[in-house]
């Protein structure tokens, strides 16, 4: 299995605060859904999927089926489902798949199409081969060890011409030094053991895998946490943080 028990056990503590936004474990996770949908957003026009007219209306996700693995509390796959996209949430920990059901069925209303599964992409891959035009893996890969074969599981539940949106760390100093020793260790802002040096991963890394398993990178953008601000915003260095949109090749 590509999932590491460590990291499920990490993220489980946290599971009881996990919708707290202001002042939670999670509140830099919050903070990022603005920058990760305009990402999404604008990748999505990009490669046709929806237009600007659609951009007008408040359900403009709407006729799109949605993948969101690693979806953890829910706290990016509510907001897609609020705007109009037929969202599944899959994670391996079923705390935190209940902590995201719970939210949805207290906050959301009746005809929001979405659902939390608590499953590994390894054994729902199979069963929902090329079944989602949108393909989310955001704050996930570099909680894995085996990327590649992860990556595999994910883009086969993507149709041909369907995108992928990533975000993650970059394995570089000024990562080490921003996210891990001064976010984590020093602010405690992200909670400490967060992330693992070994398993970030480099642009270059990513996009060599993304290639592999039959995608085409088309955009890299570099993106920045700003603490004291808890705003994230992008930048034209790829060299902490970043967002890929992939489009699987047909």
């Amino acid at each position: 299995s590509t999932v590491d028990a460590n990291e499920i056990k990490h993220h489980n503590q946290f599971a009881k605060e996990w919708w707290d936004k202001n002042n939670g474990p999670m509140k830099a996770l919050h903070a990022m859904n603005d920058l990760r949908i305009q990402f999404i957003r604008t990748g999505l026009m990009n490669v046709n999927k929806i237009s600007e007219e659609d951009c007008e209306k408040a359900k403009y996700l709407q006729n799109l089926k949605i993948l969101d693995v690693g979806c953890g509390g829910g706290i990016l796959s509510v907001p897609l489902a609020r705007l109009g996209a037929d969202v599944t949430g899959l994670d391996a920990s079923s705390e935190l798949i209940e902590v995201a059901t719970n939210y949805a069925t207290s906050n959301l209303k009746p005809d929001i199409n979405l659902k939390f599964i608590n499953t590994t992409i390894e054994e729902y891959s199979a069963p929902h081969k090329e079944e989602y035009d949108v393909l989310i893996l955001s704050e996930v890969i570099e909680h894995i060890s085996m990327k590649e074969i992860f990556l595999q599981y994910c883009i086969d539940t993507l149709k041909p011409g369907g995108s992928v949106f990533i975000t993650t760390l970059n394995r570089s100093n000024l990562a080490w030094l921003t996210a891990i020793v001064f976010v984590e260790n020093v602010l405690n802002i992200v909670p400490r053991g967060t992330h693992e040096w070994s398993k970030l991963i480099t642009p270059e890394e990513l996009r060599h895998y993304l290639k592999n398993c039959g995608c085409k990178v088309l955009q890299i953008n570099g993106i920045l946490y700003i603490p004291f601000r808890n705003v994230w915003c992008f930048v034209p260095q790829n060299t902490i943080c970043y967002a890929a949109h992939a489009v699987k090749q047909i």
